[in-house]
């Protein structure tokens, strides 16, 4: 009666610490010795092929979950997907299955090795994205206004109606006068509002003229063109036309290669600090941006300057 109860108790023992491994509540492994697991079971995986043999011991004991401690936090790892290949394999005993158990395990130790890489350094970048937004140019860039959404938000409230209505089976109830005029007031509407978005566009000239390259129109007929601005009083498209003169003049001169997509800065960094033109190029430069972008306010002074700068270049009219 006693060596009963000896076995009774020695089984139950041994089913308690199966239950225990297989719930995978152990105490938590540190990051070397979770990946000295996984290594294990990469070695392991060494013995799985088409020959009919079983898996090993250590791939069919891997419990439900791991916990890894890490100096941040624990993860709770789940093995659900292996154990699941494991099983697959036992049935199938092919190449196939005993590729998927180890590109399973290869996955967890590759995610192991990107935890434990150092976050790539990105603050350079950041300060030179702040400082290239910094620039004059980008000063009127400006996310959508609350006018911005609420034309959205009406558009979209205008077609979800003009949806309900051609797909509502009440429609031959409807005065077909007021259908129709609710699809006039909807293109009225959208007309209103292309018309707004094609004027401000317009408004907003593009960085560089638009029949590039500058040199394309010859300096002489920007200049030109810069005096006619100021015999008007436009001080601020005078000052803009005497700006690209200047840009024509440099580039005629081959000072650098024509190019469409060229901004102010660039065609200013196109100079070495030794160049006789830089200081030069530098002054005309801040007084276009500060009159085109900026939207400072322009007169005959400051068309005045921008012509004595432009005969410091050698580009003035016999």
């Amino acid at each position: 009666m006693t060596a009963r109860r000896t076995h009774i108790l020695a089984g139950l023992l041994i089913a308690s610490l199966f239950c225990r491994a297989d719930s995978g509540g152990g105490s938590p492994l540190s990051v070397v010795e979770y990946r000295a697991e996984l290594d294990q079971l990469l070695i392991a995986t060494q013995q799985l092929d088409s020959s009919g043999r079983a898996a090993p011991p250590i791939l069919k004991e891997v419990p439900s979950s791991w916990q890894v401690h890490t100096d941040q936090q624990n993860f709770e790892i789940s093995t659900e997907g292996l154990r699941k290949d494991v099983r697959k394999f036992e049935q199938e005993k092919t190449v196939t299955a005993a590729s998927a158990v180890r590109s399973r395990i290869q996955s967890l130790r590759n995610d192991l090795d990107g935890f434990e890489k150092a976050p790539q350094d990105v603050s350079s970048s950041r300060a030179r994205l702040i400082a290239l937004l910094a620039r004059p140019e980008f000063r009127a860039v400006r996310g959508p206004t609350f006018i911005d959404r609420f034309k959205q938000w009406l558009v979209a409230l205008l077609l979800r109606a003009l949806e309900f209505l051609f797909r509502s089976s009440a429609i031959p109830t409807i005065s077909k006068f007021f259908v129709y005029g609710l699809i006039g007031l909807a293109v009225l509407t959208l007309g209103f509002i292309a018309y707004r978005q094609i004027r401000s566009a317009s408004e907003q000239q593009s960085v560089v003229p638009s029949d590039l390259p500058v040199s394309a129109r010859s300096w002489g007929l920007w200049l030109a063109e810069a005096r006619a601005a100021a015999a008007h009083d436009n001080w601020r498209e005078a000052v803009h036309l005497a700006y690209w003169a200047g840009i024509s003049f440099l580039e005629q001169k081959g000072t650098w290669r024509p190019d469409r997509a060229r901004t102010p800065r660039e065609y200013l960094r196109l100079l070495s600090s030794s160049s006789e033109h830089r200081e030069t190029l530098a002054a005309i430069t801040r007084m276009f941006e500060l009159t085109w972008y900026a939207k400072q306010e322009a007169d005959a002074g400051s068309f005045s300057q921008m012509m004595q700068a432009l005969e410091r270049l050698g580009c003035h009219s016999s």
